[in-house]
């Protein structure tokens, strides 16, 4: 009892520790699929499993395999969930959105879907935090077809959950002793993630004024 009252939602540590590898899918899929699950750690969550399978740093064993599934099930679900709930609630769902940093979300969301359309904001919207919980039931309510969604949700979201455990995974294999410097590796993959939207941000508002 004392343990689970101990545990931080926001440490990815704790949740693998707590929960191993089924904690991966269902905090993905709360994150990606149920507007609660904003505030949850999923960068971090993957990119922390895949130095874990490398380097079992915590006395945690992972399974490689099994963190992949997990992660892209989790984070397909999840999307594909919230997507429906959004297309069933429509624009009443949003209208909740009264925390404010679920509403900065949303508002980064809706900019997404008018600078660059559907498809690619439902990609980019992947490695934003917050921004990929609430923009699949925004894409719901705004009634994106149903296989366009389908399609670039999982462009996206395999490329975002793979593709951070797979860099976690050869981080911790082929550089010793990084297991050591946990979370400050953890914090310049997250920054680095950011990177190519800020690009296209900057890009965008370079032309906006020729335009």
């Amino acid at each position: 009892m004392t343990y689970v009252s101990a545990l931080n939602p926001l440490s990815a540590t704790d949740l693998l520790s707590s929960f191993g590898t089924i904690g991966i899918l269902v905090v993905l899929f709360a994150e990606t699929g149920l507007l609660i699950g904003f505030f949850l750690p999923g960068d971090s969550l993957l990119f922390t499993a895949g130095l874990i399978c490398a380097t079992g740093v915590g006395g945690l064993n992972l399974s490689l395999p099994w963190v992949l599934v997990a992660a892209a099930a989790g984070a397909l679900a999840g999307a594909q969930v919230g997507f429906l709930i959004g297309r069933g609630a429509g624009a009443a769902l949003t209208a909740r959105a009264g925390r404010p940093r679920l509403a900065a979300g949303l508002r980064r969301a809706e900019e997404l879907f008018i600078r660059y359309g559907p498809a690619k904001a439902i990609v980019l919207a992947r490695f934003i935090p917050v921004v990929r919980t609430v923009l699949n039931p925004l894409a719901g309510a705004l009634h994106t077809p149903v296989a366009m969604f389908t399609v670039w949700q999982a462009v996206g979201g395999l490329l975002w959950s793979v593709g951070l455990v797979l860099a976690g995974y050869a981080l911790g294999a082929f550089v010793p002793g990084v297991d050591q410097y946990l979370l400050p590796v953890i914090a310049v993959v997250v920054v680095v993630s950011l990177i190519p939207l800020a690009r296209e941000l900057i890009r965008e508002r370079r032309r906006s004024p020729e335009s």
